[in-house]
């Protein structure tokens, strides 16, 4: 093996256990017509992850959950992520601020 190589090697070798060691579940909440979809998101308990809000709608929206202390504005067309830390086993509601009525859910770490 070259010197060359045996440096690329360990490159690659340092990039895929880094990447590993910092990958972490990823949950997708979409809003469309000022909802939440799904209304009632699973995510494993006691384990950081990562939640993408996606924004179908043409009006901005507001991501709120006072339990998990995000509060953030997600634009028309567009999408925010969040890192959750390790939550406890329970159920975390979350709302759009700009559409109270119809715009709900909850998170449930089990």
């Amino acid at each position: 093996m070259t010197k060359f190589t045996s440096i690329l090697a360990a490159f690659i070798a340092g990039v895929g256990l880094s990447s590993a060691a910092m990958a972490q579940d990823s949950f997708t909440l979409t809003i469309k017509y000022h909802k939440f979809d799904p209304a009632e998101l699973h995510i494993p308990a006691d384990k950081a992850a990562t939640l993408v809000v996606k924004n179908l709608d043409a009006t901005p929206e507001e991501f709120e959950s006072k339990p998990l202390r995000i509060e953030k504005i997600v634009p028309a067309n567009s999408e925010a992520s969040f890192t959750l830390r390790p939550l406890k086993a329970g159920r975390y509601k979350f709302f759009g601020e700009f559409h109270e009525d119809s715009a709900k859910g909850e998170i449930v770490a089990e």
